[in-house]
């Protein structure tokens, strides 16, 4: 996969929120019951989407967790890498220290254009668009399952 299994609990926990309509504060008890997710890692992960600037926290009792901004406003790219970091998006793809297009590592002219597509998707990929599928695809389970 191209990013790491915290960023896959990022992103689910963030297309779970951005799925709800209401704008209500979403507990992480919640979002971890309903995805499945490590209550306790969840918990902390969320912490660090909240200094990243993607997420709001209110804590007490009637506290939780929204978003910062509109869903379409938070690109996939801007939660990958406020988890992961850039690194994977700019070091070489097989580990070599010097890499460019004039030092070019062996699948250099292969990889960066691939690389260039992907981050160009991701950055177009918005936790709206995420949200958007996550619905379409419980809707057509749902017709499955009927």
């Amino acid at each position: 996969m191209l990013y790491s299994r915290p960023c896959e609990y990022a992103l689910r926990a963030l297309t779970y929120i951005a799925a709800n309509k209401d704008s209500r504060l979403v507990r992480s008890q919640e979002i971890a019951e309903s995805e499945s997710l490590p209550a306790p890692y969840l918990s902390k992960l969320l912490q660090q989407l909240v200094r990243a600037g993607l997420l709001i926290s209110v804590k007490g009792p009637k506290g939780g967790f929204k978003l910062a901004r509109l869903p379409k406003e938070i690109s996939l790219l801007e939660v990958v890498s406020s988890v992961d970091g850039d690194e994977g998006f700019t070091r070489c793809a097989v580990g070599l220290e010097e890499c460019s297009d004039s030092s070019p590592c062996p699948i250099h002219d292969t990889w960066k254009p691939m690389r260039t597509e992907i981050l160009d998707y991701m950055e177009r990929m918005s936790l709206a668009d995420l949200a958007d599928a996550m619905e379409r695809k419980k809707l057509l389970v749902g017709m499955d399952s009927e």
